[in-house]
């Protein structure tokens, strides 16, 4: 064995991961090593890989005091003292996690207990990280002593890089990663979402396990590739592999009974045993073929979530409201959709607003169908839900991102605003929702050229294929502009209003339009992915209401 072997049972471990076949590791360009781990280059070798994460912890920009192997020596005795290591207490911010042995023996699983409380006397910042127990656990087995492993701890948890996310420190980054996760479920894997709001009450009680799927459910062959890349691409790998992971759990789970009384402990089952459905280089030959938004994007979608929650006073751990309490039955009243109905809504919209309950804004019953009132009652909101029910009993609507006073940019012409939020959907006679896509309708073409822009029309029916070339230079469809004090320009195509008509573009091709008078409406639709219409091509309003968001 070599001399990274001190804190693992190899009776325990795979015999593949003895292999000797080593080869150095000498490159340093970014590119280079992001194949290579992808790759598993080191991933066949323990003595390799141990040498390579010490290259890759140690090039972390980190604070400039930051505690190294000789203050490991210096403070463990004083906090550890004469206890044995498995009466150790944990403190409170790893929020009772599990410690993963990982294959370790009875040694490394004590040396856990005794890192993590030495962590905690030096960073006394750190609130809440359930991942570290897991992190201190997978990098004992490539560390020569407990010193060396805490000084590679201390540099990931002190790195100051600001584009280089690792661990989360506290609540706050910690639950809006979770909802920033919740989002990215909601745009990528949503036959996975469906199945979570079918089972669970609370979506993003779900969601909020996707760490521990990653650190602590899943089996060390496994989170040890993933923390290969994870050192070398940060943060965004673990969305990756968490949102993988759940669309193989869906995949394989789908239209089975519950094995447990609960979808989180199924979910959790499902990952521990993992190795029996997927191979670890399934898994991320999975993850990475998600085209997922850029770093930058997910960033400011994190930016977003953290700051809903700061606006709430959500910055310490508490029960999150869930979405059957966002919408209370006993104050809400709509002649359109009923209370499930309206949960059902509920979790389809980002997270940051799912935190807030819905409030009446406009309703043709009570105040007619004028569309200068249907503008004077919305103004001032952001977002907005439009709910519509014909005449012949269909029911659709729409989110809207973006408050409806910027249609006067515009002057007298229709004039194009929103963001990628915005989605289109119909609950009767079956339940859809569709992605959104950029309008383009031939008849507005002046008004693209009048809103800085903002519009390349092309075809009278919808379409994403007008999405800039390249996607760094934009913010992530999912973010208004005015989250982050960013110029117009930024903002995409996907709402439209004049004294005269509304727009509402939606996905898969569908749009929804709606006349001055609010009492007639036509949709636009195409058949790329054989989706049944939004409602019929041109129908009669019966009812329409506007929904705001409510503190």
């Amino acid at each position: 064995m070599d001399e990274y072997s001190r804190f693992v049972d190899w009776d325990k471990m795979d015999v593949s991961a003895q292999s000797q076949d080593t080869k150095e590791i000498t490159s340093t360009d970014f590119h280079e090593l992001k194949q290579l781990a992808r790759q598993g280059c080191w991933a066949k070798n323990h003595c390799l890989r141990a040498k390579v994460y010490h290259k890759l912890i140690s090039s972390i920009p980190c604070r400039t005091v930051t505690p190294d192997a000789n203050v490991y020596r210096d403070i463990v005795v004083k906090i550890v003292g004469k206890r044995s290591s498995g009466s150790l207490p944990l403190p409170e911010f790893v929020d009772n996690s599990l410690i993963p042995t990982y294959c370790l023996n009875a040694e490394g699983v004590g040396a856990v207990r005794k890192i993590i409380l030495c962590v905690a006397n030096q960073f006394p910042d750190i609130s809440f990280c359930p991942a570290l127990p897991s992190v201190i656990a997978l990098l004992l087995h490539y560390s020569k002593d407990e010193a060396e492993c805490f000084e590679q701890v201390c540099r990931i948890l002190a790195c100051n890089d600001p584009s280089k996310r690792l661990i989360d420190q506290t609540f706050l980054a910690f639950e809006s990663s979770c909802m920033t996760f919740g989002d990215l479920v909601n745009k990528y894997c949503q036959a996975a979402h469906k199945l979570m709001v079918a089972l669970s009450e609370d979506v993003l009680e779900v969601y909020s396990d996707w760490q521990r799927w990653l650190f602590g459910e899943l089996p060390l062959a496994y989170v040890a590739r993933v923390f290969d890349v994870f050192l070398v691409e940060g943060y965004k790998v673990l969305y990756r592999v968490a949102l993988a992971l759940l669309k193989f759990f869906h995949k394989v789970r789908a239209g089975q009974p519950m094995e447990s009384e609960s979808i989180q402990q199924d979910i959790r089952a499902f990952v521990r045993d993992i190795a029996k459905s997927v191979s670890p280089e399934r898994l991320l030959e999975k993850a990475f073929a998600i085209r997922l938004f850029s770093r930058k994007e997910i960033q400011l979608l994190q930016m977003a979530n953290e700051k809903a929650l700061q606006q709430k006073g959500i910055t310490v751990k508490q029960k999150r409201q869930n979405v059957h309490l966002a919408v209370h039955a006993e104050n809400f009243k709509s002649e359109i959709v009923s209370v499930k109905e309206m949960r059902d809504i509920w979790s389809w919209i980002p997270e940051r607003f799912a935190l807030c309950q819905p409030l009446l804004l406009f309703t043709t019953l009570e105040h007619g169908c004028s569309l200068s009132r249907f503008y004077s009652h919305s103004e001032g909101h952001e977002p907005t839900l439009l709910l519509i029910k014909t005449t012949a009993k269909e029911v659709c609507g729409a989110y809207l991102s973006t408050d409806w006073s910027e249609r006067r940019r515009g002057g007298n012409k229709l004039s194009f605003f929103g963001t990628g939020e915005c989605f289109v959907f119909r609950l009767q006679p079956e339940v859809e929702r569709y992605e959104w896509v950029i309008i383009k309708h031939p008849e507005l073409a002046s008004a693209g050229s009048e809103t800085e822009n903002h519009a390349q029309p092309a075809s009278s029916s919808l379409s994403s294929s007008n999405i800039p070339s390249d996607p760094s230079d934009r913010l992530s469809p999912f973010l208004a502009a005015r989250h982050f004090n960013l110029p117009s320009k930024t903002a995409s195509m996907f709402m439209a209003g004049s004294s005269e008509c509304i727009i509402v573009g939606g996905g898969d091709g569908q749009a929804l339009y709606l006349d001055a008078d609010l009492n007639h409406g036509r949709t636009s639709h195409c058949n790329t992915f054989n989706n049944q219409p939004l409602c019929s091509e041109s129908f009669q309003v019966s009812i329409l209401e506007v929904w705001g968001f409510r503190d």
